[in-house]
């Protein structure tokens, strides 16, 4: 099945830059979580990392907009649950305030991508 986003025929979820941009942020949540000693908030926050492109992926196999558009708000709930979890993190000095807040831009820009991309499918429900 194809579908439009941005002007760009998109065959499979790899395609779209938001799961794109998600993965990359996943990766980059491992690698500032590499050294952190807090089990239970590092496996919280690798946990909703790994969520956001999944969702993304598995909602777009489930080949239907109103299912996509479900698993999309899904991917943005994860989105803002990581974004709690790294604001803990600097607070907690688990991570340097300036490599937070980094990450913490990523994850706004993840959202906002999720919002568009909502309302975009929303559209051709």
């Amino acid at each position: 099945m194809k579908k439009e986003v941005e002007n760009k025929t998109v065959k499979s979820f790899e395609d779209l830059m938001v799961w794109k941009a998600s993965m990359n942020l996943a990766v980059n949540v491992y690698e500032i979580l590499n050294c952190c000693n807090d089990y239970g908030l590092k496996d919280q926050m690798q946990r909703a990392a790994v969520s956001i492109p999944s969702n993304i992926a598995e909602g777009f196999e489930r080949m239907s907009d109103k299912e996509f558009v479900h698993f999309l708000y899904i991917a943005k709930g994860s989105c803002a649950e990581l974004r709690t979890q790294l604001y803990l993190s600097i607070k907690l000095n688990y991570l340097l305030k300036k490599e937070g807040v980094e990450v913490i831009k990523k994850t706004e820009e993840i959202s906002k991508m999720l919002y568009k991309l909502i309302l975009y499918r929303k559209t051709k429900e």
